[in-house]
C-alpha cells in the first residue's frame, strides 16, 4: 500500500523482480542505517533503520519529500544522458499508464491503479497509437475477420 496525493491509500502491484529489488534495497538500507545510528545519536538525528517508509528521511514527515524525489530523478536522468526537463514523476506515471493501455489493459483497471476517482481523468492517458487502433479493428471487428477469409 502507498499513501498518495490527497492522503489516499492505494495498492501497488509489483513484479517478482521489483519485489526482490526492493527487498535487497531494504536490507542494504537497514544495514547502512544501523551503522550510522551511532553517529545519529551523537548528532540528535532520527534513526531511520526501523522506519515504516521505503524511503525514510530525517524530515518532519519521516519520509522522502516528493520534491526531493523529483530533484533526484532529474539528477539520475542527467547522469543517464537524458534531458532533465524530459523526466519527472508525472512523466513516469504517464508512461506507466500509456504502456498499460497500449498493451491491452482495461481503462477501469488503469483508473484504479492510478487512484483516479473520475474516469475522465484517466482518459487523458489514452493516447493510443494509430497502429494499435488499426490492429484492434483488424483483429476484433467481425467484418475485418470476414474480409480475411475472402483472400
Amino acid at each position: 500500500m502507498i499513501r498518495g496525493k490527497g492522503n489516499k491509500d492505494r495498492m501497488v502491484l509489483l513484479s517478482r523482480a521489483a519485489i526482490e529489488a526492493m527487498e535487497k534495497y531494504e536490507a542494504g538500507r537497514k544495514a547502512l542505517s544501523q551503522e550510522k545510528s551511532k553517529a545519529a545519536a551523537s548528532q540528535k538525528k532520527t534513526d531511520t533503520a526501523e522506519s515504516p517508509w521505503l524511503f525514510p528521511s530525517n524530515s518532519k514527515e519521516g519520509h522522502l519529500p516528493r520534491q526531493v524525489f523529483a530533484r533526484d530523478l532529474k539528477d539520475i536522468a542527467i547522469r543517464a544522458g537524458l534531458t532533465a526537463s524530459a523526466v519527472s514523476p508525472h512523466v513516469l506515471r504517464h508512461a506507466f499508464a500509456s504502456h498499460l493501455l497500449q498493451n491491452g489493459a482495461d481503462l477501469r483497471a488503469v483508473q484504479e491503479l492510478l487512484g483516479h476517482s473520475d474516469i475522465s481523468t484517466t482518459q487523458i492517458y489514452t493516447h493510443v497509437l494509430e497502429e494499435r487502433l488499426q490492429e484492434l479493428v483488424q483483429t476484433h471487428h467481425p467484418l475485418a475477420k470476414q474480409g480475411k477469409n475472402l483472400d
